[in-house]
């Protein structure tokens, strides 16, 4: 049986006064919040997500279940944390890497799509380096994290509207310049996470 946000939600409280409370959190949450790290800055994923632990226990009183779930303040934390690597380096947020692939019932459907995918994989990783950072960070939450774009705007902090509103302009901008490349249909028609 999956957990629900609001079992989350309660741990997290019932953690400020009872400290193992937290462990399941970890348990739930440890994986996706990984995958995040990994695909921002692979090199460092494992040391961040230690730091992003550690921030948020520290932290744990902070949460506010009035301002999203548990899920999305994690999800802030790790962001943070992240930003944090960033500015500490001295330089600026890298480019997205590569989506992982999905699996198909047709080999060879798969290996016209990878060839396809590989062909056009650096172009859209520029497009998608070359988005406003906030659009990026939304069009990537929800696309990658598979969060809903209610819980994006809360970790980037921003209005609901706003971030559905700018998540529509990347995905515009993508859509737009996946088009000038003439990819085949079928790799456009897989890009619906970001289109």
């Amino acid at each position: 049986m999956e957990p629900d946000d609001s079992d989350d939600e309660a741990l997290l409280t019932r953690s400020a006064r009872d400290p193992a409370a937290f462990e399941p959190l970890v348990e739930r949450h440890a994986g996706g919040l990984h995958g995040y790290l990994t695909r921002r800055a692979p090199a460092v994923a494992d040391d961040l997500l230690a730091e992003v632990w550690l921030q948020a226990y520290a932290s744990r009183r902070t949460f506010d279940a009035a301002r999203g779930t548990a899920r999305t303040w994690l999800f802030g934390v790790a962001r943070n944390v992240l930003a944090a690597h960033w500015r500490r380096g001295g330089r600026e947020q890298p480019g997205p890497g590569t989506p992982g692939d999905r699996a198909d019932t047709d080999p060879w459907q798969g290996v016209d799509e990878r060839l396809d995918a590989a062909a056009v994989a650096p172009f859209l990783r520029h497009s998608i380096a070359g988005l406003p950072h906030v659009e990026r960070e939304l069009l990537l939450l929800v696309a990658w994290e598979r969060l809903t774009p209610t819980e994006a705007a809360a970790v980037v902090g921003i209005p609901p509207g706003t971030a559905r509103s700018r998540l529509h302009r990347a995905r515009a901008r993508l859509r737009e310049a996946l088009a000038s490349t003439g990819p085949s249909p079928s790799l456009l028609d897989r890009t619906g996470d970001f289109a």
